[in-house]
């Protein structure tokens, strides 16, 4: 698997930083203490996050600004293997719920109690998931097992970054929906259609879609976003690829190129209903009733080539 280089922390950094100052001020403007940083972290899969993410913390956590930082994924709020089984049985017609991943797959009453109890500073322990249990469908790891941060004689945590290939999708309106959902069909009737909406029910999604509505409670507290974008989506399956590749060659193990296709295939039709919004900007009122100094520039948009080279820096 070729070396990914951080061509991305020079811009996030800068925007980190100055996102911390603005949230510090507005609090010190009210007398108050602020409260813990909210970062969402959104990434097409394979396009750099882990190395980005490894960066920022150690960043924060060295001097000059010795914060104290906590990292967890989207993806250790996955529900249980029983409950995802659950959920498959429960929509034994849909292929987006048969396996984790899409919006519908996490535990959001778990995410919520997390995020409510680091932004009180209270003793809180981090949910983690093991993708290797059950064969590889998963399973959360025991509670006993997660680790706690906020406990007596820990430094607070002042800076919370939430990572995830969804993390900042934003539900669409039914009409928008549909008519996404039609022009993929029909451009796959045509045969020029390279997507995957085109594929599955108009049902299908609309389930993730009425289930995504409760992502926004998540979203909404975040303070800032970050978003790796791809210049092409279609990306996410070379990339994806070469991630197993190194898999395979590290371990002895892993899924074979047609077993990574079926898994992205999972995965792109929400690419394909929630990006634009995602580039559109997740703070942006859709009435554009708030005030532009709510939701202007608390996110930044890098766009990077096949090479995950950035080509294109964006603030929101």
């Amino acid at each position: 698997m070729p070396e990914i280089i951080d061509d991305k922390s020079q811009h996030c950094i800068p925007f980190l930083l100055e996102r911390l100052q603005v949230h510090a001020q507005r609090y010190r403007n009210k007398g108050t203490e602020p409260p813990p940083f909210f970062l969402g972290l959104n990434g097409v899969q394979g396009a750099g996050k882990t190395v980005l993410v490894s960066t920022l913390q150690d960043t924060l956590r060295a001097e000059p600004y010795s914060l104290s930082v906590v990292t967890w994924s989207l993806d250790d709020i996955y529900l249980t293997h029983a409950d995802q089984l659950a959920l498959a049985k429960k929509y034994p017609d849909n292929p987006l719920l048969q396996h984790r991943g899409q919006p519908s797959t996490h535990d959001l009453v778990l995410g919520e109690k997390v995020f409510a109890s680091l932004a009180a500073e209270k003793p809180t322990a981090i949910p983690q998931y093991d993708k290797s249990a059950f064969a590889g469908q998963g399973d959360r790891v025991p509670e006993s097992q997660w680790d706690v941060v906020n406990a007596d004689g820990q430094q607070k945590i002042k800076v919370v970054i939430f990572e995830g290939w969804c993390v900042g999708f934003r539900p669409r309106d039914d009409n928008t929906l549909r008519a996404l959902w039609e022009d993929a069909v029909k451009r796959k009737e045509s045969g020029d259609y390279s997507g995957r909406l085109g594929y599955v029910k108009f049902e299908d999604i609309q389930t993730v879609n009425d289930s995504l509505k409760g992502y926004n409670a998540l979203t909404d507290k975040l303070d800032a976003l970050i978003h790796i974008d791809a210049q092409n989506l279609r990306f996410v399956y070379e990339w994806r690829q070469e991630q197993e590749r190194g898999l395979r060659a590290a371990k002895g193990t892993g899924m074979t190129e047609e077993q990574v296709t079926n898994f992205v295939n999972g995965y792109y039709p929400s690419y394909e209903v929630f990006t634009e919004t995602l580039r559109g900007g997740v703070f942006k009122p859709a009435q554009g009733s708030a005030e532009e100094s709510e939701w202007k520039d608390r996110q930044l948009r890098l766009v990077v080539d096949r090479n995950r080279r950035v080509q294109e820096v964006i603030k929101i």
